[in-house]
């Protein structure tokens, strides 16, 4: 008894004295108070927290260019961004399936692939990283050549890289990152030109799901859209990325997934651009040359991905997701004062619609593949005149649906990749389709949402995390 009372009396005291200790001890006596410059940190190199450094990183692969190609596809939609490839020498379709040249696995996203004399680039993001990369790869083998790349820390939202890089012909490379980073590097060497900050320069307000938009390049200048606070559009010498004109943002149009799309509206050269809360116009020469030509904001969807698309001199389709359907804008010209309206408007289940990539316009007929909520018909390619956007004169068969899958025109060849990974490619006739063949050329694909490139006979396409290159031409 007498041994428990002092073995009770000792744990209190020890306990007492590790209490007191515990209240009494100063945790900042180990520590020295930090002031600028006590790191010896080099003038000048303090980073805040949401500061970029675009580009910074470099990294130069062993690989060799194999040999230069003479084709290329310089952007989003091809260099005149019509999705369209036509051959003097039409395609002739290697026997058997399409033959896999290489295959690169990449950060999860939907950026796709532009060409340029051989070599292919991708925006890619690395999550382990945290990090915006632009990616030069031998066309012929898939070799990494050189990476360019810099940190900026996301959170996956559906992917993070969405955009297709624009190449001017003596091979600029200009990138627009998830979060509005501009990036223009020589394409050959991967030696960086110029940088810019979108949200920091014009007060862009990036959409939701990162930026869609894709930059577009019109001989030496670079135009985008940056739907600023104060400036709508810009053009940019694509060598300095100097500003050589600005167009007010009056109508305080936002940022959008949709891109700048260049069209000829009667006798004028265009840039067309439908953001969130209208569509415009703007002049693309003379000497009135980023001035706001005419606006109309009776197309207002909360989302846009697709691009206006340019029916003939004075009509324009325009078409985008979640239930809203398409529009036919008209625009004209009266004594110089420039007119635009919606002459059809119409739910997705009403006429042809699409939700995520841009229709084509072949032979007078508009292809597209219809979304989710487009009736009937959804997910099928189908083909529409131009006269009447309520009713297909052509539909794909019920077992062929694609989601929301890219599709391009090669040489009367419409090649279809289903969002799981399966290519179907079709012969186009006046007003139908015949099927030709069908591939599975990603096992197991999921999210195949990127448009397709094409040069020298290889086609080029996307997973979510993988970019893929078959040889479809004998």
């Amino acid at each position: 008894m007498k041994n428990s009372r002092i073995i009770t009396l000792v744990t209190i005291a020890v306990w007492t004295a590790v209490l007191s200790g515990w209240h009494l001890y100063d945790p900042s006596g180990g520590f020295t108070q930090f002031v600028p410059g006590a790191d010896k940190r080099p003038p000048g190199s303090e980073r805040k927290a949401d500061d970029v450094m675009i580009g910074e990183f470099f990294m130069k692969y062993d690989a060799t260019l194999s040999g230069e190609s003479s084709e290329s596809w310089l952007g989003f939609r091809g260099a005149d961004r019509t999705n369209i490839v036509r051959h003097s020498v039409p395609l002739k379709l290697t026997e058997g399936e399409f033959k896999e040249l290489w295959s690169v696995e990449t950060g999860e996203g939907h950026a796709a692939p532009a060409v340029w004399k051989g070599r292919a680039y991708v925006l890619d993001y690395n999550e382990q990283l945290s990090s915006d990369a632009l990616r030069c790869f031998d066309l012929k083998t898939g070799e990494e050549l050189w990476r360019r790349w810099y940190r900026v820390p996301m959170k996956r939202n559906h992917g993070f890289s969405r955009t297709i890089p624009a190449i001017s012909e003596d091979g600029r490379v200009v990138t627009i990152g998830p979060e509005g980073h501009v990036m223009c590097c020589n394409g050959d060497t991967g030696e960086l030109v110029w940088t810019m900050d979108l949200k920091k320069r014009f007060s862009t307000e990036v959409p939701f799901w990162y930026a869609g938009q894709c930059p577009l390049i019109m001989g030496d200048e670079l135009i985008l859209a940056p739907a600023g606070t104060d400036t709508l559009m810009v053009g940019l010498d694509v060598a300095t990325g100097g500003v050589r004109w600005a167009t007010p943002n009056d109508c305080k149009l936002k940022m959008s997934h949709s891109s700048v799309m260049p069209m000829t509206l009667g006798s004028k050269s265009t840039l067309v651009y439908a953001g969130i809360g209208g569509v415009c116009g703007v002049s693309a020469d003379g000497a009135n040359k980023g001035k706001m030509l005419w606006f109309c904001n009776q197309w207002q969807p909360s989302v846009i991905a697709p691009s206006p698309l340019q029916l003939n001199s004075n009509q324009i389709f325009l078409v985008a997701g979640y239930g809203a359907g398409g529009g036919l804008l008209q625009v004209d010209q009266f004594g110089g004062v420039w007119q635009a309206k919606i002459t059809d408007q119409y739910k997705a289940d009403k006429g042809i619609s699409s939700e995520q990539q841009t229709p084509i316009l072949y032979k007078g007929n508009i292809i597209t593949i219809l979304p989710k909520d487009g009736g009937g018909m959804r997910e099928r390619v189908s083909i529409y005149q131009p006269g009447n956007l309520h009713r297909a004169v052509w539909n794909s068969a019920n077992d062929e649906r694609f989601g929301l899958g890219p599709y391009i025109v090669i040489d009367d060849r419409l090649f279809a990749l289903k969002e799981d990974g399966q290519l179907f490619v079709y012969e186009i006739n006046d007003d139908s389709m015949k099927l030709l063949r069908k591939q599975n050329v990603i096992i197991d694909g999921a999210d195949a949402w990127g448009p397709m490139a094409y040069a020298d006979g290889m086609l080029l396409l996307r997973d979510a995390k993988t970019v893929k290159c078959f040889k479809i031409n004998d």
